[in-house]
């Protein structure tokens, strides 16, 4: 990271600066999801739209190995960098790399061993089954690929090189996108093409930023000699890596346990939801992008001891966050049914899918708010709060909403559980936050 650039700059111009390139690295992974959904949804298939969208917990769960280095790594090096500490930020680096690709391995190989229990428990049923098993299989084996690229994109952040990170992200998503036509399509390859589209666009993000850390990184390594660390900087990786990893294990388990209680209610409901998803991403995506763009720098002033600074960019942040996703949600809830739409045809399912997208993204605020003290747990170190935060919105609080709501009120109460685990979630991200506040002394007022 360029440290004197930040500390040259106001806070709000530091902040864009580093958030915007990760902003537009999710905008482009909108559009590839976006893209990509729509190509199978040509097939005019929704046994297949079901299928694939049955899958979407494996890409979720593959961040999750990916962010226990990613964001582990990342949010210790954020702090090393402002402490100036080089050589610890060289062997962290290098850990992060050679874990990842060893997780992403081991993960695979499990994920081909247990192919068919998986797929039973993601809801396949006879129909949607020999459509979902080519798309499992080609992630399954791109697993090692998937998770390394999770690994640099976040700690070229770290580093302050936002703009490489961006390009890296922006260069595989636009190889999927080009390739997801010719493979479905051209090759006749159907879900698998989709599948092995996306693989290789990852493989392209992985190639380009090993280039980056080789080339031009001043404290990022690969080099096999370096790979071991502390057991103290081993706890903080894990620590907090694992609590960024629990929010997306419990968010593909959220998904598997909705899709499992909409079941009884239609495939067609799972194949609603799965392009509602989609769809919801365009406000969620940007919320985070926002949201990590502001990490790195809590980190640096953090590590730095900048009171000031950090106080500053934590006001500027929560305020932003919160007029952005009011903004963005009351737009999508606006535009539910075009863009339902473009991907389904049929009327019906058209009304369903336009219930479920308004009441997916009505409690996007509050998720800031969890999105926001989150990353000022991760980024500070504090493990507790930030895993007890990960285990809420999209885990404990929301299995124990489905459950309730699902018995009170059946299927509208399935749809109306995201909502409201978004604000009760939130009310506890304000409470620990209030405690870290009265607690920590580069917080206190």
């Amino acid at each position: 990271m360029e440290g004197s650039v930040f500390e040259a700059r106001s806070v709000p111009r530091a902040y864009f600066g580093m958030a915007l390139p990760g902003v537009f690295s999710m905008v482009i992974t909108i559009i590839y999801n976006i893209t990509d959904t729509y190509f199978i949804s040509l097939t005019h298939n929704t046994a297949l739209v079901a299928g694939v969208s049955l899958c979407a917990p494996l890409f979720t769960l593959l961040m999750a190995f990916g962010n226990i280095f990613g964001q582990g790594g990342s949010s210790l090096i954020s702090r090393l960098v402002g402490r100036n500490d080089q050589e610890n930020l060289h062997r962290v680096s290098s850990f992060c790399f050679y874990a990842a690709i060893a997780f992403g391995i081991a993960s695979g190989a499990l994920m081909l061993l247990l192919r068919r229990p998986i797929l039973t428990l993601l809801g396949a049923d006879a129909d949607t089954a020999q459509y979902a098993a080519p798309y499992y299989t080609w992630f399954a084996v791109g697993a090692p690929a998937m998770v390394l690229t999770f690994i640099h994109t976040n700690l070229l952040r770290a580093e302050g090189k936002s703009r490489q990170s961006m390009i890296a992200s922006v260069g595989g998503s636009v190889v999927n996108i080009i390739l997801d036509p010719i493979l479905i399509f051209g090759c006749r390859l159907g879900a698998a093409g989709a599948a092995i589209a996306t693989v290789l666009g990852y493989i392209f993000t992985d190639l380009y930023c090993i280039c980056v850390v080789l080339r031009t990184s001043r404290f990022l390594s690969i080099d096999p000699r370096k790979w071991r660390i502390c057991r103290a900087f081993v706890g903080q990786i894990f620590g907090i890596g694992t609590s960024a990893a629990l929010s997306n294990i419990t968010s593909s388990f959220c998904l598997v346990l909705t899709n499992q209680h909409l079941l009884p209610y239609g495939s067609d409901k799972i194949a609603a939801m799965g392009i509602v998803q989609k769809v919801s991403m365009v406000v969620m995506l940007v919320i985070v992008g926002f949201s990590f763009g502001g990490a790195p720098l809590v980190g640096f002033y953090y590590g730095s001891g900048d009171k000031e600074k950090l106080r500053q960019l934590l006001s500027f942040v929560l305020k932003f966050l919160c007029a952005l996703a009011l903004v963005m949600s009351a737009a999508m809830i606006l535009l539910a049914p075009a863009a339902i739409r473009l991907f389904l045809q049929e009327e019906a399912l058209v009304q369903t899918g336009v219930s479920m997208l308004r009441l997916q993204v009505a409690g996007m605020v509050f998720m800031a708010v969890v999105l926001f003290t989150t990353i000022i747990f991760q980024a500070t170190g504090k493990t507790l709060p930030a895993m007890v935060l990960s285990l809420s919105r999209q885990g404990v609080v929301f299995l124990v909403v489905l459950l309730a709501a699902t018995y009170l009120a059946g299927y509208h109460g399935i749809l109306m559980t995201q909502v409201i685990s978004d604000l009760i979630s939130a009310g506890i991200a304000l409470g620990l936050l209030l405690h870290l506040k009265r607690t920590d002394p580069l917080l206190k007022n």
